[in-house]
C-alpha cells in the first residue's frame, strides 16, 4: 500500500522530463547534454510505467489470476519501456562514441566552440 499520491509519480515523470529539457538547452558541454537526454528518456520510460500500473494488481501471466484480467497490471507499456530501454542504452553508447570521435577531432566538448570551429 502507497501513502503517496498516485499524482506524485507522473509529477516525477515530467520534473525528470523538464530537468533533462533544461539540461539539453542550456549546457554548453557535449557530455552533459547526453545526460540530459538519457533524463529525458528515463523520464519518459517512467511515465509508460506509471500509465500501465493498476494498484494491487497481478503480472500478466496465465494463473489463476488471470481470470479476472481487470485486475492484471497492462503488459502493453511494459513491452514497450524494455523496448525503449535497449533503445535508449544504444543511443546512449552510439552518441558517446561519437563524443569521444568529436574530442578526438576539436580538441574540446564545449558545442559553442565547436560550432565557431570550421573544417
Amino acid at each position: 500500500m502507497s501513502l503517496l499520491s498516485p499524482s506524485i509519480h507522473y509529477v516525477g515523470c515530467f520534473s525528470l522530463v523538464l530537468i533533462g529539457l533544461y539540461v539539453v538547452l542550456v549546457k554548453p558541454n557535449l557530455i552533459k547534454v547526453i545526460i540530459g537526454i538519457n533524463l529525458m528518456d528515463t523520464g519518459v520510460n517512467l511515465f509508460l510505467v506509471t500509465v500501465g500500473y493498476i494498484q494491487g494488481g497481478t503480472a500478466p501471466i496465465f494463473s489463476e489470476a488471470a481470470r479476472q484480467p481487470e485486475g492484471m497490471v497492462d503488459p502493453v507499456p511494459q513491452a514497450l519501456v524494455l523496448t525503449a530501454i535497449v533503445i535508449g542504452v544504444s543511443v546512449l553508447a552510439l552518441a558517446l562514441a561519437l563524443t569521444i570521435r568529436v574530442y578526438g577531432h576539436y580538441g574540446t566538448l564545449d558545442l559553442r566552440k565547436i560550432k565557431g570551429l570550421r573544417w
